[in-house]
């Protein structure tokens, strides 16, 4: 049986039973065996740039006896999937700027997909402010630790932009809602608002170590000879504590305020 790692085995749980899946950037083709050796999706179409990581994904198919029910693509992102071919789409292991572009490129495909899982190796509070300007909604988000690294990640679905809460110029700018309201929006952007709310448990560790860190820059840059320069800095650091700050006490006061998902 096909073992995953923790972190694909998280993202792979994600994947709502019984659908056809497209998995991005499929490497190896883990998910895609994984999920069907399990009897948890139908068929995929496993997808990937490069040839050289496609020949070995077609390897490890054969090896299970899956090319039946897994067909491999040459594919920039979704190009090579036509809307409602997937119910499920897997984009993981990646940069959030690219996560971005191949939502933005492949949009026909994203939004016609049922959901859509992803796991963004970077830049985590630029794709749920994305995803939040530009009409998606959040139905499940996970946090796992593995190999000492923090590992984010989300299942969305496409809505009716109209209801998504603002533009995508918000996310830039940031000044079309109210302040206390834009601050939340900020640290649900920046933590996740699931996370948050649930009190998740590899968040609040993550949390403490991001402040241990965040403390420890800080007694450094304070030790330094004074300048424009150091001076920004510290007020950065001290943003980023503030924000730590709150997050850690948000199971406590956030959720009575918590309004839609978006």
């Amino acid at each position: 049986m096909m073992k995953l790692s923790k972190r694909l085995e998280a993202v792979a749980s994600m994947v709502t039973s019984g659908g056809i899946l497209a998995d991005v950037g499929t490497d190896h083709g883990y998910i895609p065996i994984y999920l069907l050796t399990q009897g948890r999706i139908s068929r995929a179409v496993a997808m990937d740039i490069g040839r050289g990581p496609l020949a070995r994904a077609a390897e490890h198919i054969a090896q299970y006896g899956l090319q039946e029910y897994i067909e491999t693509r040459l594919s920039d992102g979704v190009a090579a999937l036509s809307p409602g071919e997937a119910d499920s789409v897997v984009i993981a292991g990646m940069g959030g700027g690219l996560v971005i572009r191949i939502l933005t490129e492949g949009e026909a495909v994203c939004r016609a997909a049922e959901e859509l899982i992803l796991q963004p190796q970077s830049e985590l509070e630029r794709v749920r402010c994305f995803l939040r300007t530009q009409g998606y909604v959040t139905q499940e988000e996970n946090m796992v630790r593995e190999d000492g690294k923090y590992y984010p990640m989300l299942r969305v679905r496409s809505v009716d932009a109209s209801g998504c809460g603002g533009s995508a110029g918000e996310c830039a700018a940031g000044v079309r809602q109210e302040p206390e309201a834009a601050l939340r929006r900020k640290l649900w952007d920046r933590y996740g608002r699931n996370l948050l709310e649930e009190g998740h448990p590899v968040l609040r560790e993550y949390l403490r170590r991001e402040r241990m860190i965040s403390e420890g820059i800080l007694e450094n840059l304070r030790r330094q000879e004074p300048t424009e320069q150091i001076a920004e800095r510290i007020r950065e650091v001290e943003e980023d504590l503030r924000q730590n700050g709150e997050a850690m006490a948000y199971d406590r006061t956030g959720k009575e305020n918590a309004g839609p998902r978006n």
